[in-house]
């Protein structure tokens, strides 16, 4: 009876013990989950220009909104993109968010196998007809509008006559760029000259060096556009040691390159053309807290999204004169208005794309 007695205590003060604990958890307002978010970036941070842009941009979301993100690295080796994209896709992230051409067959693989996921892809745009993609949203850029105001800059700045461009590869979102910069070169002196160059690289620096270089001293460019990511710096580097102008792309390259201690080449950069991928995605991070983006469709922002634009630094205050930037934002400002309508390589056709380069061959 003593030990029946002992059992009964023993289970009677567990019983009570679990019931005040269980209480004592209940919680009758569950926190509200973070939003959880993942950026895949085929290639690596530290380009100073695209993939950068892409982090300041979900930097701004976290500081705003606190929410998750994870960014991962995929390097240089496409045979590890799909497997790194799926293992993320495999988790419980409520957006992933990829950019560039080079995953939209990435992209569609991932959201057909995860179909309660959402996936963003940023600077190109996957097929959404027949209801193809449902769970995607692409964002896409007018980057032939700032190109077009950095080609007036270039023509106006150079002292030979000739400027220069140097892409990453030869495909329709880097000749948008250059479409608009012959354009706006024109404008401003319709027998500009335009050498260009393609790397058939974002990272290969070496490369961009010496295309950058056979312009200045085979054709005597002296303002040279860089639109190649990472590879594109040593198009900037090029500039600062032969003595030429270079214009960066993507992000406020001078900026970026002082704090970073490297003045000398920020002194040979009197702008920047801003393709601002860390808005556009902060804008569509904003969106999808409110349950508003168009998912399974595509968007092309520009100047009325503030996605587009040219960096307008110190260094473009002091090498850029006063009477130049006044003309600057007066193209701007028709642009916005669509008094000026800049002729875009999306969609063209490669005889098109082929005569507009033609016509300003050195």
């Amino acid at each position: 009876m003593k030990k029946l007695l002992q059992y009964l205590l023993i289970a009677f003060l567990t019983v009570g013990a679990l019931t005040a604990c269980s209480s004592a958890s209940e919680d009758p307002k569950p926190a509200e989950d973070k939003m959880k978010v993942a950026l895949y970036i085929n290639g690596n941070l530290g380009d100073k220009s695209f993939f950068d842009s892409a982090k300041v941009g979900l930097d701004a979301a976290v500081a705003e909104h606190g929410i998750e993100v994870k960014i991962v690295e995929g390097g240089s080796d496409d045979t590890k993109w799909q497997p790194g994209l799926l293992d993320l896709a495999d988790g419980d992230y409520d957006i992933i968010i990829v950019g560039t051409w080079q995953m939209e067959t990435n992209v569609q693989e991932a959201a057909e196998l995860y179909p309660d996921t959402k996936f963003i892809i940023f600077d190109t745009t996957v097929p959404f007809d027949g209801g193809k993609n449902a769970n995607v949203y692409s964002i896409q850029y007018k980057q032939n509008e700032g190109s077009y105001i950095a080609g007036y800059l270039a023509a106006k700045m150079t002292k030979t006559g000739v400027i220069g461009g140097v892409g990453g590869m030869n495909i329709p979102v880097i000749n948008d760029f250059f479409v608009g910069y012959i354009e706006g070169a024109k404008l401003a002196n319709p027998n500009i000259k335009v050498a260009l160059s393609y790397i058939d690289s974002f990272v290969d620096s070496a490369k961009g060096k010496e295309l950058a270089l056979a312009q200045f001293n085979s054709n005597k460019a002296d303002v040279i556009f860089q639109v190649a990511g990472n590879a594109g710096m040593g198009v900037l580097e090029a500039a600062a040691e032969a003595g030429f102008l270079g214009i960066g792309v993507d992000s406020d390259q001078a900026t970026l390159l002082a704090e970073a201690g490297n003045t000398a080449t920020a002194n040979v950069i009197p702008t920047s053309v801003l393709k601002d991928v860390g808005a556009s995605l902060k804008r569509a991070i904003d969106l999808a807290l409110e349950d508003k983006v168009p998912w399974g469709s595509n968007e092309t922002l520009g100047f009325e999204a503030n996605s587009v634009g040219i960096a307008k630094n110190q260094w473009y205050e002091t090498m850029v004169d006063a009477a130049l930037r006044a003309e600057l934002e007066t193209i701007e400002a028709d642009i916005r208005s669509g008094k000026i309508v800049v002729g875009s390589a999306m969609g063209m056709s490669t005889e098109a794309l082929d005569a507009i380069k033609a016509s300003v061959q050195p």
